[in-house]
């Protein structure tokens, strides 16, 4: 069987796939731009993404909003009229700053999660950018579509519906993440009964993209069987040619094994996945001190009360300089052996996905 096109609104993707947005520039105009262009939703990371801006310490404003322009663009010129998205996290500092720059830029799609995004569409509504919000559970779904109802009169263009395997920072707390009926697949039924009374009122389909733990063809038939429209994919995409991150932040995905995977307490005040190494290891046993806040980047760190600046460990990851960093990554990383092409990646799972279609 195909795998169908994925519909958010008047966009039409030619393949179910979106690759998930990771930072601090882990997927910018390279990787978002060429899984456009191979059929997939590119989605760029708004989270400090001017960080290799030479001005970025001295003038973190002007040097962010100059990187997401160009960005944006690059991105566009790359997929030759592909679909590019944006995933501007609710717990941004400057989250109205980098929504409005983005909609003025006309990014196709905007992403947000890591809190919820309840104030998204004042910025969007009446424009041609398609807002969807990133939720784990049937709870969040209904109460941003009850609020945006109540408030905008609109509903989300998409949902995408991320469970516990995925990587970064995650919508669970520690015994949520130990249930096992938190699964993708039991999340992905509730929130697509959820929706339902909101697709009624509004008479279109709230398309559901599951993401977390996804790395195969097989998971994405398994997905789409279940009544998925889509799926998103992130850690798989980091282990790509065209990955925006060092050659050293790629490998630690190749070498990682299933033990290597560790919950963090980040900064943020939300549980993490991560590869571990030894700036985790030491931050658990204390070695690490509270620092002075480097870039505002987050509403809820508290500087003052942290062992160390979340910003600047991922940047100092991106880089290759993992003895100052960390690298996120999904639990199921361990299954990744090779980095390979977006093109190839993409074929690879489009002809395994084709094997399990019902």
């Amino acid at each position: 069987m195909k795998l169908p096109e994925l519909k958010i609104g008047n966009l039409i993707s030619k393949l179910p796939i979106v690759q998930g947005g990771m930072g601090i520039g882990i997927s910018l105009s390279d990787l978002a731009g060429n899984v456009a262009l191979n059929g997939g939703i590119g989605v760029l990371s708004g989270v400090e993404i001017g960080f290799d801006e030479s001005d970025y310490y001295k003038n973190k404003k002007e040097a962010n909003k100059r990187a997401l322009k160009y960005h944006i663009k690059r991105a566009k010129e790359i997929s030759k009229g592909g679909i590019i998205g944006i995933n501007i996290m609710a717990v941004l500092n400057n989250f109205d700053e980098i929504v409005i720059e983005s909609v003025r830029e006309k990014i196709d799609i905007i992403f947000s999660g890591a809190g919820l995004p309840l104030n998204l569409p004042r910025f969007t509504k009446g424009t041609d950018t398609k807002v969807v919000p990133i939720v784990s559970s049937d709870r969040a779904a209904t109460l941003i579509c009850k609020t945006w109802d109540k408030r905008y009169s609109l509903i989300p263009d998409a949902v995408v519906l991320e469970g516990p395997k995925a990587g970064g920072h995650l919508g669970f707390s520690k015994k949520e993440l130990k249930d096992p009926s938190n699964n993708l697949e039991n999340l992905l039924v509730k929130v697509l009964e959820a929706i339902k009374p909101y697709e009624q009122k509004y008479g279109k389909k709230i398309p559901v993209i599951a993401a977390g733990g996804i790395m195969n063809g097989k998971d994405i038939a398994r997905m789409i069987n279940l009544g998925a429209s889509g799926v998103q994919l992130g850690s798989r995409f980091a282990a790509t040619y065209e990955c925006d991150a060092s050659d050293v932040f790629k490998e630690s995905y190749v070498n990682a094994e299933k033990q290597d995977l560790v919950q963090i307490n980040s900064p943020v005040g939300l549980i993490g996945r991560a590869i571990n190494n030894k700036f985790i290891e030491d931050t658990k046993n204390g070695l690490r001190k509270p620092i002075k806040c480097i870039t505002n980047c987050l509403k809820p760190c508290k500087p003052t009360e942290v062992q160390y600046c979340i910003a600047n460990a991922l940047i100092n990851a991106q880089k290759g300089n993992l003895n100052s960093g960390f690298v996120f990554a999904g639990a199921n990383v361990y299954q990744i052996n090779e980095i390979m092409s977006v093109k190839d990646l993409m074929k690879k799972l489009v002809e395994e996905a084709k094997l399990h279609l019902k």
